[in-house]
């Protein structure tokens, strides 16, 4: 999987996706250390373990570099930024019964600007499954020659 190139400089206002997660009952927020045990078992329920890793080192990054998407009290979906190597995007990742509401997209946005605000011109997403996705959301683009990138030797 290739990685994608975001122009932080050049990111869209997102104010008004913003509202319109809000607009669900959804808040969108950094997670918090002391939730760190919960974000981690949303995403060994939903997602993979390798992705618990990352969680947990975003949770003891200070500020924490976890966004989350809450509902009632519930997760629904989590996005990080710095965990396997800085400048990065990832890992991110919306229950499949809450996809559909722009939580995705709006994670993302938050991850992006807390980079750009960190001093970033530039973020990396790594190993990109959904290409078209983060080219239409943020205007990424395909590093070339970035396949596997930071992900040729995974161990299990």
């Amino acid at each position: 999987m290739v990685d994608m190139l975001v122009r932080l400089y050049a990111l869209p206002d997102a104010t008004g996706l913003y509202e319109t997660v809000a607009a669900h009952g959804v808040t969108l927020r950094r997670a918090r250390a002391f939730e760190k045990h919960t974000v981690a078992e949303f995403a060994r329920k939903h997602f993979s373990p390798k992705w618990v890793s990352e969680i947990e080192v975003a949770l003891t990054r200070q500020p924490v570099s976890c966004f989350i998407a809450t509902k009632d009290k519930a997760i629904l979906g989590f996005a990080c930024y710095e965990t396997t190597m800085r400048g990065y995007f990832g890992p991110t990742g919306v229950e499949e019964a809450a996809r559909g509401m722009g939580l995705g997209k709006a994670l993302l946005f938050k991850c992006l600007e807390s980079m750009r605000e960190m001093g970033y011109a530039y973020a990396v997403i790594g190993g990109v499954g959904p290409r078209e996705f983060y080219a239409k959301a943020c205007g990424a683009t395909v590093i070339e020659g970035s396949d596997p990138g930071i992900y040729g030797d995974i161990l299990p």
